[in-house]
């Protein structure tokens, strides 16, 4: 009942996939050496994240055929990986996107649900939305992916916590704004917040990556953290500097905590349903006025 968590913080290379994917290889290699289960990398990690008109060049698909993946593959028979990419589907719409990998087969993938296009974001001009968030097994514990602005909404977390996911798995590419009296970013000082509280409502573990670095005028601060059931944050990467980051998960404290704080057995599934369905049909009524 014990996982060995890896997170590889890295700056990328904006549309450089093939420098991007041998740093990928060179993490897994530490991580192989420090006996990690499952390492994760940040958001659009194979790709840089500011691709406007790069996006199609970039774009790969997740079978053994493609040659990028096919690196991947291979080196998830060694440990389970979560890499960000951009994913071009058979219509030809292209999506920021997670694969978890897992014993040189693909497990899961995740498209990024929510495109943030306001203030210094335009994702929503060259990504497609996503339309799915489903939690999914691996070998360890039944996890769940979100991307980014996925976890700024309640909805996405709290609907894997219902789908059975007791690892959540969040990955960024999150530009620092903003400073506190501490000093400390806002974004980084909010995101933190709330990663240990869906921690401790969802009595979970909950796993952040963030990326590193400067591109094309906005800085990524990194911070990656890893916080369990009880909301204590178990390990912390720096801010603003690339970092290997390995954290063991004791999954008995699902158990502990949930025998204490039985948050999961009483929540009201069909009473979130019921009035789901009214505000939609209010909404729809008042619409028609």
């Amino acid at each position: 009942m014990k996982m060995h968590l890896g997170i590889a913080q890295i700056e990328t290379k904006l549309g450089v996939v093939d420098a991007n994917l041998q740093k990928h290889l060179d993490f897994i290699g530490k991580a192989h050496q420090a006996g990690v289960d499952l390492l994760m990398f940040p958001e659009l990690s194979l790709t840089g994240y500011v691709l406007q008109d790069l996006v199609p060049a970039v774009a790969h698909h997740p079978n053994s055929s493609d040659p990028v993946f096919k690196e991947l593959f291979k080196a998830s028979q060694q440990m389970d990986l979560l890499v960000g990419f951009v994913e071009e589907d058979e219509r030809n719409r292209f999506y920021i996107a997670d694969a978890y990998l897992s014993q040189g087969k693909l497990v899961h993938i995740h498209r990024k649900v929510y495109l943030p296009t306001y203030g210094l974001f335009d994702e929503g001009r060259f990504f497609a939305l996503g339309d799915n968030t489903q939690a999914f097994n691996t070998r360890f514990v039944r996890s769940g992916v979100l991307i980014c602005e996925d976890f700024w909404h309640v909805a996405p977390p709290y609907l894997l916590w219902l789908d059975g996911a007791d690892l959540l798995l969040f990955t960024s590419a999150s530009p620092g704004r903003g400073l506190t009296e501490a000093p400390q970013l806002s974004t980084s000082m909010w995101v933190e917040s709330i990663n240990r509280a869906y921690a401790s409502i969802f009595t979970s573990f909950v796993a952040h990556c963030n990326r590193v670095g400067f591109e094309d005028g906005l800085h990524f601060w990194g911070g990656s953290t890893v916080y369990d059931p009880d909301g204590n944050c178990l390990a912390k990467a720096p801010y603003d500097q690339e970092a290997f980051l390995t954290v063991e998960l004791d999954l008995n404290q699902l158990h502990r905590t949930r025998a204490r704080l039985p948050l999961l057995r009483d929540e009201r599934t069909a009473l979130v349903q019921r009035e789901l369905n009214r505000i939609l049909s209010n909404e729809h009524s008042n619409c028609g006025k």
